[in-house]
């Protein structure tokens, strides 16, 4: 399995801080900057898409996935005669060197990028809904709601990511419900003389780590915010602050530096890398970007399900990245042809995994890539995940969250206490 690490990180999966895993009909076709909708193409009279804006439409993308788009903007241009130029930008600030440019008629027809960025998108008005129709449905539900905002679908899904719990086979042999039964494996492992560290998960320094964290959260109930109407985050109802919620922190305590010392501060993500690859730790919570070096190491390892540390399912983020179409385009009759209608297909999303190794979010391509037992395992995890919330209020959440889970881990404070003192903080930020 072959993965690069593109998308956000969390507290270290969100920069960007995880999501998680068949073209049928024709469809309208959106124009964006304020144009009208335009009647679907058909066999018998398709749109002269030249004579509807720029002859060339640019996309802005990562180094690493611009080689996998060149042979489907290759056949775009063969097809129409419109040339999708692949602009490389640095990851780091494409999004914000995006929301800036695209309002003065500067930046790319397309940007590809996590669906965290949507919220932010939407609220500055630099993205336009994408027309899907009937093609959602061969997509992955999970991939598709964490491409809507407020009812409209912004970008075509191509592929979700999500942790799970890597387990060396030599070290514990059989899979583990639950995280006291995690726990008890690794301290036998280490009483064994087998291992030195029971579990390994990495913590930054300074914001420690709630997306790799979230789903021991999940599993006790506890929720950053609640659902609106139609699905969606709703802003107004951020539950983190609940009763379950000070559980998990005390649960935090419990588990840190003056407690059983299975999250430990001093491990950052590097760290617990490097010693699971050292084989000295049976279990490192990560995602499939840490798993091309495990198998590189030769590590025999199965990639189990998240233990609950409550009574309710591990549920993780899952981080769906995607394209999403310039409110601005210079042809947007183009753009959304060529997004709509050849980045959905099962040749594009293909080459996408290919690239990067993550689970597709098409359906039929993820069915291929699951003959990777990896791939298999991850997207079984990532069906039953949540999306990471989209709304531009989550960028309020995530410094005071991962400050205070940090200093619990680290012994200090109290639980119940810094747990509320978090919430009233998040929650007067969100009211701005």
């Amino acid at each position: 399995m072959k993965v690069q690490n593109t998308l956000t990180n969390g507290t270290t999966r969100r920069v960007f801080t995880a999501g998680a895993i068949s073209a049928v009909a024709a469809l309208a076709l959106s124009a964006c900057g304020g144009a009208a909708a335009t009647a679907p193409a058909t066999a018998t009279a398709k749109p002269d898409l030249k004579a509807s804006g720029a002859s060339t439409i640019t996309m802005w993308v990562d180094a690493e996935r611009s080689p996998a788009l060149k042979d489907i903007t290759a056949k775009f241009q063969a097809d129409t005669g419109i040339e999708v130029k692949l602009v490389v930008k640095d990851f780091a600030a494409v999004r914000d060197d995006f929301i800036t440019q695209v309002p003065t008629g500067k930046g790319p027809d397309l940007i590809v990028g996590p669906h965290d960025w949507v919220g932010k998108f939407v609220q500055n008005g630099v993205i336009a809904p994408v027309e899907l129709g009937d093609k959602k449905s061969a997509f992955q539900d999970s991939s598709i709601k964490a491409m809507t905002y407020n009812g409209s679908v912004y970008g075509v899904p191509y592929a979700i990511e999500n942790i799970a719990l890597l387990r060396n086979t030599d070290l514990v042999p059989q899979s583990a419900k639950t995280l006291d039964e995690v726990i008890a494996n690794g301290k036998k492992a280490v009483a064994d003389g087998k291992a030195k560290f029971p579990f390994l998960v990495g913590m930054d320094p300074k914001q420690g780590d709630p997306y790799h964290l979230y789903p021991l959260q999940s599993s006790m109930g506890s929720e950053v915010f609640g659902k609106s109407a139609d699905g969606g985050y709703d802003p107004k109802q951020l539950l983190i602050g609940d009763a379950a919620g000070v559980e998990f922190a005390k649960k935090l305590a419990a588990w840190g530096d003056a407690g059983e010392k299975i999250i430990n501060s001093n491990i950052t993500g590097d760290i617990a890398k490097e010693k699971f690859l050292a084989g000295e730790s049976p279990y490192y919570l990560t995602g499939p970007w840490n798993v091309p070096d495990v198998q590189k190491k030769g590590i025999k390892f199965a990639v189990d399900e998240l233990p609950t540390a409550g009574d309710k399912p591990a549920q993780p983020f899952i981080g769906v990245n995607g394209f999403f179409i310039s409110s601005k385009s210079a042809n947007a009759l183009a753009t959304n042809e060529f997004v709509t209608n050849y980045l959905t297909t099962e040749a594009a999303q293909d080459s996408m995994y290919k690239a990067g190794g993550r689970p597709p979010a098409l359906k039929a391509s993820f069915e291929k890539a699951a003959s990777d037992p990896v791939v298999a395992a991850f997207g079984k995890i990532g069906a039953a995940g949540v999306p990471m919330p989209a709304i531009p209020e989550m960028s309020a959440v995530w410094a005071d969250w991962g400050a205070t889970e940090l200093a619990l881990i680290k012994g200090q404070g109290d639980p119940a206490a810094d747990w509320a003192k978090m919430a009233a903080s998040i929650k007067a930020k969100i009211a701005g």
